[in-house]
């Protein structure tokens, strides 16, 4: 294949950045005198690339296997690009822990180098921001109203939790909400939040409000860190596109890493979410009947509070109609046809927000009247969102409805794109700027056609980078050959058999192991069964959703050292214990996803009028991948062993598992059965 690298224009720029690059990352590079680290050819080949695409405003696609250093790849020539050519990379990871590596070591690496090779001091002086959104910031002019109005605007319960914003804003530093623990609740935030265009230049000191000062810092940055929902939130808004080159930001360059995720995360912010819980919460914002505060409580009139409460009831009508027709016996259930639903909610919505555009139109310019006109513009949108959902008149959606939070109170519409590959050309390949997408797993087979006609970018370049690990000395793959297929009649497994294969699995290894589930049910059923037997044997287990949040689990996880850690889902990635800790990863089932999800569906029916396979061109890929990124926990540094054991015997006796088997880190595995486990276990090598 040919790279990017021997598509440079011969310019003086081009040319300079491509030799720093080359300097860097070859053997006995910069990166080895100055600071020691290890040469990897597939780093280089990685970095050459990178900055090919990035210097010719051209899209890239790379998979590079854990133990490149990728961080690093394309964290380089990004820097030196932005530098040079004042510029800016957007930045984007799906995970927190991502983000603070590249925070907290990788661009510490990168400076260090900058510093130690001559050459490269100017680039030492690079800036680094984080995109948070709006609504995360104190905004001190808001803050300075509610103070002034807060006998009209909040109740007297509520006040508590002003006080203790008042009292953290003499001492932040950066007004970001999470820092204030416990957190205030959303009512109260919502009145001193910078999520207004009552936060802004005119009104706002850009030296004391937290969020002005944050977007001066963003204006100034060289490198934006961005997780990948708030991007595509913002993509999904129809926020205006940059004129010229460019997806955020004029002349800014993106790099999406752990971009395998990057279909089901835009899928989710190219739609709509509309809930009853955040229905509810806008209109207590405008007058709360329960302590008779709010905004019309002091810009309104007795008719306008009492216009607010019938939209309520109305509202409540509404989300009551919806369960009743649809979750009453389930959690979730798509809308085929249009106009199921009665739309008596919207004559009375028409009405407030008629009445909240004339009370914007009698106040003076000013943060108050530009809160009024964010309420009028809200209340908008969600009528806007509701007749669409009704009518489904966007036909490329896929409309359902769910209902969750506690006891499953709060009831959600959504909306979604069946196919975003047209969505992200638009937004991403078409802007006629550098687009990086990286991860150890974006193809399912030999290429990577399948995630590129995902992403509408089948004509993008796209290129694979093998793991430098040694996966054939330090891994044992074992295959549980007898394992029960699944119930035909509701999907469980037979977890009496599970109980009996993890027991036996968990003890062939003195260190850790991390059981990974494709459900709730299962993984708290064999929670429940193994939990008293591995604390008779001194193995502490640790259970998603129980007892610590997910970064504290795994960090639990870690540091005992004999531990096992059982997760669902997102524990299919992100997943980071290097050591013995983590000695063997159990696949209780090939990760399969629910064919019943309205997303899943639709694209099945969307994929079946094309005369394609579902299975074949959504279903299988999606597991591929997944199941991918499940062995991926297993090695995260060079001298790191241990087993893979996946106790789902599909994976010899369907024909489809050979696409599996496929992708194993090596090519010998080990079948084994209750018979001959003891033997086969022994006997690995």
């Amino acid at each position: 294949m040919i790279g990017f690298q021997n598509e440079l224009e011969a310019n003086s720029t081009q040319e300079v950045l491509f030799k720093w690059i080359r300097k860097t990352f070859q053997e006995n590079g910069w990166l080895q005198q100055h600071l020691g680290m290890e040469y990897r050819p597939q780093q280089e080949t990685m970095a050459r690339e990178v900055i090919g695409a990035l210097s010719n405003d051209q899209p890239l696609l790379f998979e590079a296997g854990t133990g490149v250093g990728k961080s690093l790849a394309y964290l380089i020539p990004a820097i030196l690009h932005a530098v040079r050519n004042k510029r800016q990379s957007v930045v984007a990871t799906h995970t927190i822990s991502l983000q603070e590596q590249i925070k907290d070591k990788d661009l510490e690496i990168c400076k260090r180098l900058f510093k130690s090779v001559p050459e490269l001091n100017p680039f030492a002086v690079f800036k680094v921001a984080f995109l948070i959104g709006k609504g995360n910031y104190l905004c001190t002019t808001r803050l300075d109203q509610a103070i002034a109005q807060k006998t009209e605007l909040i109740s007297s319960k509520e006040q508590t939790d002003l006080q203790r914003i008042v009292n953290w804003s003499l001492e932040t530093k950066s007004g970001i909400r999470q820092e204030l623990v416990p957190r205030p609740s959303f009512e109260v935030w919502d009145w001193v939040s910078a999520d207004s265009s009552a936060c802004n230049k005119k009104h706002c000191d850009p030296k004391v409000c937290h969020y002005q000062k944050a977007q001066n810092k963003i204006r100034d940055a060289h490198i934006l860190i961005v997780n990948h929902s708030l991007l595509f939130s913002l993509l999904g808004s129809g926020m205006p596109a940059p004129k010229g080159r460019g997806v955020l930001y004029p002349e800014d360059f993106v790099i999406l890493d752990e971009a395998h995720t990057v279909p089901t995360v835009a899928t989710g912010h190219f739609g709509m979410g509309i809930s009853s819980y955040g229905v509810n919460r806008l209109l207590s914002f405008l007058y709360n009947p329960k302590c008779k505060k709010g905004l019309l409580k002091h810009h309104g009139k007795q008719r306008d509070y009492e216009l607010v409460v019938r939209v309520r009831k109305e509202s409540d009508v509404f989300f009551d109609q919806v369960r009743s027709l649809f979750l009453e016996k389930q959690e979730i259930a798509r809308i085929y046809k249009p106009d199921w639903l009665d739309p008596a909610i919207l004559p009375q919505l028409s009405s407030l927000i008629i009445r909240v555009k004339q009370l914007a139109i009698l106040l003076d310019d000013g943060p108050e009247k530009s809160i009024v006109e964010d309420q009028r513009d809200r209340l908008t949108d969600l009528y806007n969102g509701i007749k669409q959902f009704i009518g489904q008149s966007l036909e490329d959606q896929i409309y359902w409805v769910e209902r969750g939070g506690r006891a499953g109170k709060i009831i959600y519409l959504r909306s979604a794109p069946i196919d975003v590959a047209e969505y992200l050309k638009q937004s991403l390949f078409m802007r006629d700027t550098g687009i990086l997408l990286t991860s150890a797993t974006l193809a399912t087979g030999p290429s990577m056609e399948n995630f590129q006609s995902q992403i509408g970018a089948e004509k993008e370049m796209a290129f694979q980078v093998d793991s430098p690990f040694d996966y054939e000395r330090n891994v044992q793959v074992f295959v549980a050959e007898d394992s029960p297929p699944p119930s035909i009649s509701d999907g469980r497994q037979d977890l009496d058999y599970l109980e009996e294969m993890i027991l036996f699995a968990v003890e062939q290894v003195q260190g850790g192991s991390l059981i990974l589930f494709t459900n709730y049910y299962d993984l708290n059923q064999i929670a429940r069964r193994i939990e008293p037997q591995f604390r008779e044997l001194g193995r502490p287990l640790f259970q998603q959703g129980k007892d610590y949040p997910r970064s504290e689990l795994t960090q639990e996880f870690a540091k005992a050292g004999t531990g096992v850690l059982l997760g669902t889902d997102s524990f299919w990635a992100g997943v980071d214990v290097p050591g013995p800790a983590l000695s063997q990863v159990i696949m209780t089932r090939l990760p399969f996803e629910n064919p019943s999800h309205p997303i899943a569906e639709a694209k099945s029916d969307w994929l079946k009028e094309q005369g394609k396979s579902p299975f074949l061109e959504l279903t299988l890929p999606e597991a591929i991948i997944k199941f991918r990124q499940g062995m991926g926990r297993l090695i995260r540094k060079k001298d790191d062993q241990g087993f893979i054991t996946i106790l789902d015997s599909r994976i010899v006796t369907k024909q489809y598992g050979i696409q599996f088997l496929n992708t194993l880190p090596k090519k010998d595995y080990h079948r084994f059965n209750k018979t001959n486990r003891d033997w086969i276990f022994d006997n690995a090598h």
